[in-house]
């Protein structure tokens, strides 16, 4: 249990931190689930979907919930997936 003042606050910042992570992962995983959904579907369904996507990651390399190169290989693994089922 935290004794002091400034331990405290920091696990209340911690908590805030916590929950804008999770928030940012489940935004993240739905979009990147729709995208893979749209796999087979027409090109424009797909685009706009992998374009979602892509935001999200993004967003969450941005404030640090994921790291850059995590966000770089979820993208390209997910563009690849799309390609390979409109082939």
């Amino acid at each position: 249990m935290a004794i002091t003042k400034g331990a405290k606050k920091a696990i209340r910042s911690q908590e805030r931190k916590r929950i804008f992570n999770i928030r940012s992962k489940r935004k993240m995983t739905g979009a990147v689930k729709d995208a893979e959904v749209t796999a087979g579907k027409d090109r424009k369904e797909q685009g706009a979907a992998l374009s979602a996507a892509y935001k999200a990651i993004d967003k969450a390399a941005k404030r640090g919930t994921i790291k850059k190169n995590t966000a770089a290989r979820k993208k390209s693994r997910l563009a690849a997936r799309l390609k390979k089922s409109a082939a």
